[in-house]
């Protein structure tokens, strides 16, 4: 069985600088697991790694669509698979690496994804209908067909509502049943997680955003906006791109919109956190105040010499 290394975590965790440093002692090729990292133009938002970080260590599932372009999980599914069997075909170590529990999920397991196909004349209703009275609405409709997908999906995150209403009109079943159907595992997994003091995580967060505007975050979604990149576009509602267009607009100070950034953001790691709580097989990796880099590199080293067996 292949063996795959995933290292995920809620964002603004250092995710993408442990693989990195990983990398420096295993074969390891990156498989990015990152709902946004997919869309070119989009480098600041989603913390792209650099092009001289993806020149030392190869990256896939990066820049390969147009923010305009379809991307869906069940096209993750392929492609993910597909670079996997070529990394270790190499003789070289997958490493799967995002924070898109859902992505990684679909990846490892062996559960079909092409059940209920997008229905784009659907999506563009519900869009339609949230736009004229509200996420909160259309997030209602999932109180009697889907429950569970109701509690634990914000209003806000109105693709995976939309999606969820879509399963279960193709389907005549909740989404979230698929969470509790028996899943086989397809690879031989290590999977580490990197664990914050929940304080120390938001204050990440926090300096991060900043540092994003102070890359120029503002001039990239200004760019992509004379590109003709809409604020339909699933691609322009990914966290910092919706906030800062609004800003554009005129709605919001740049001040403003740091902070509601901010509080976007934490509210996303909080949902992270929940999702990974309920994921088997996931060793946390303690970061933080009381343990250095080096140490989380050490911890994270003896575990997978114990898994490769060397």
């Amino acid at each position: 069985m292949t063996k795959v290394l995933i290292i995920t975590g809620p964002t603004a965790s250092g995710k993408s600088r442990l693989a990195l440093d990983l990398a420096g002692i295993y074969p390891i090729e990156v498989v990015s697991a990152d709902s946004m990292q997919v869309y070119r133009y989009m480098d600041i938002g989603t913390d792209k790694a650099t092009p001289e970080q993806m020149e030392r260590v190869r990256h896939h599932l990066i820049d390969i669509k147009d923010p305009d372009e379809p991307w869906s999980v069940s096209e993750f599914q392929v492609l993910a698979r597909k670079a996997v069997t070529d990394i270790a075909g190499r003789g070289r170590l997958p490493c799967i690496v995002g924070g898109t529990g859902f992505y990684i999920r679909a990846l490892l397991y062996d559960f079909p994804l092409r059940d209920a196909p997008p229905d784009k004349k659907l999506r563009k209703q519900m869009k339609a209908f949230a736009e004229r009275h509200g996420r909160a609405v259309v997030h209602d409709m999932l109180k009697e067909i889907d429950p569970e997908s109701y509690r634990t999906l914000h209003p806000n995150d109105l693709k995976r509502v939309i999606r969820a209403i879509e399963y279960y009109r193709a389907t005549n079943r909740p989404i979230s049943e698929r969470k509790h159907l028996k899943q086989e595992r397809i690879y031989d997994l290590l999977i580490l997680a990197i664990q914050w003091d929940r304080k120390e995580l938001y204050k990440r967060i926090d300096d991060r955003v900043d540092e994003q505007f102070s890359r120029g975050l503002i001039q990239e979604v200004a760019n992509l906006m004379k590109m003709g990149y809409s604020a339909d576009l699933d691609s322009m509602q990914g966290l910092g791109y919706k906030e800062v267009y609004w800003m554009l607009k005129g709605l919001a100070t740049e001040a403003e919109t740091k902070e509601i950034l901010k509080r976007n953001t934490r509210r996303f790691a909080k949902r992270q956190l929940t999702w990974f709580s309920k994921e088997e097989g996931i060793i946390w990796l303690p970061f933080g105040k009381h343990k250095s880099r080096n140490q989380l590199i050490e911890e994270a080293r003896r575990l997978i010499d114990d898994w490769l067996g060397t």
